[in-house]
C-alpha cells in the first residue's frame, strides 16, 4: 500500500468516526426529549390528580427518598390512566400513601448484663 492509500484509509476512517459520533449524539438527544416530554407528561397529571399540598409534599420527599417518591407518583399515575382516581388527592391521604411506601427499621433494646 503505497502513502496516498494509506492517507485516504485514514480520512475515510476518520469521517466514518464522526459519523458515528454524530449519530451517537443525535440518538442520546433523541431519548433526553423523550425523557423531558414523559416528565412533563407525568408532571400534568400529578397536577391534575393531587392539591398543591400533596404535590408540595410529594417534591419534599422526592429531595430525601426520591425513590419512594418515585414509586408513589407512578402509582399514583398508573391509578389514574386506569381511571381509578376520580377526585383530587390531599396532603393527609399523600402522608397515608407514603407511610405505607416507607421501610420501618425496627429498634431493639438489648439488655446487658452486669
Amino acid at each position: 500500500m503505497d502513502s496516498d492509500d494509506e492517507i485516504e484509509e485514514i480520512r475515510r476512517r476518520k469521517l466514518q468516526e464522526m459519523q458515528n459520533a454524530a449519530a451517537e449524539e443525535q440518538m442520546a438527544e433523541r431519548q433526553r426529549q423523550a425523557q423531558e416530554l414523559e416528565k412533563a407528561r407525568k408532571q400534568q397529571i400529578l397536577r391534575q390528580i393531587l392539591t398543591p399540598e400533596a404535590r408540595e409534599r410529594l417534591g419534599n420527599v422526592k429531595l430525601v427518598r426520591p425513590d419512594i417518591a418515585e414509586n408513589v407518583e407512578n402509582q399514583l399515575i398508573q391509578l389514574a390512566n386506569m381511571g381509578r382516581i376520580n377526585r383530587v388527592v390531599s396532603d393527609s391521604e399523600i402522608r397515608e400513601i407514603l407511610d405505607r411506601f416507607t421501610p420501618r427499621k425496627e429498634t431493639r433494646i438489648e439488655r446487658r448484663n452486669k
